[in-house]
């Protein structure tokens, strides 16, 4: 084999050997459309990076278990402001509704974080979550998993709001009775729930 073949060659292979990182650059998606009495969110939804949430996901949105769902908590620092916080929603553990639990996907494994816009999974302890979740307004990345703590696995992120955050922030912003909710969550359901008319997947947009 000639010189100018031999190299020709070699490139080939480096080429090839270069296609799995690009592929990892650029991770599998999936867009779903959340239609608001309030406006239309449009997430997207990391099924190569958080493949098991994600999933869990997408069977309630296949199954049309989302439509009539709310949004229902908005979570604002006392006094602070109303455009920093988590927007929650989902079935409020619907019995009619409920899927089983899925296992917790930790953001040291997906290399995710709760950042602004992003969507990840309410609970209670790690594997209990199901049917709820929550929208970051601003960096919240206080709710990933700590490396140095064992016992701090976070919470799972699993997508983000690529339209809609000025419909997210419209909601967090809407007035919360003080006397409702439980714990951690007393003061911040919100007077007005906001209905989740329909949630359905949706093409991406072409490049």
């Amino acid at each position: 084999m000639s010189l100018t073949r031999r190299a020709l060659a070699a490139a080939a292979a480096l080429a090839l050997l270069a296609l799995p990182a690009r592929a990892q650059e650029a991770p599998a998606t999936v867009r779903v459309a959340l239609t608001t009495a309030q406006g239309v969110i449009v997430l997207e939804l990391e099924t190569a990076r958080a493949p098991v949430t994600t999933a869990n996901f997408l069977k309630y949105v296949d199954r049309k278990l989302y439509d009539g769902a709310a949004f229902y908590r908005a979570s604002t620092a006392p006094g602070g402001p109303k455009d920093y916080g988590l927007l929650q929603g989902g079935l409020q553990n619907d019995p009619k509704k409920v899927l089983p639990p899925i296992a917790h996907e930790s953001t040291l494994k997906t290399g995710l974080s709760n950042k602004d816009g992003t969507i990840a999974m309410g609970r209670h302890a790690p594997g209990t979550a199901q049917a709820d979740w929550f929208i970051c307004v601003g960096d919240q990345s206080y709710l990933d998993a700590d490396p140095k703590d064992p016992k701090n696995p976070g919470f799972a992120a699993f997508g983000r709001v690529v339209e809609g955050m000025d419909v997210v922030k419209k909601i967090l912003a809407m007035p919360v009775d003080p006397n409702r909710g439980e714990g951690a969550m007393k003061g911040e359901m919100l007077v007005q729930p906001v209905r989740i008319v329909t949630a359905r997947r949706v093409a991406p947009v072409a490049p």
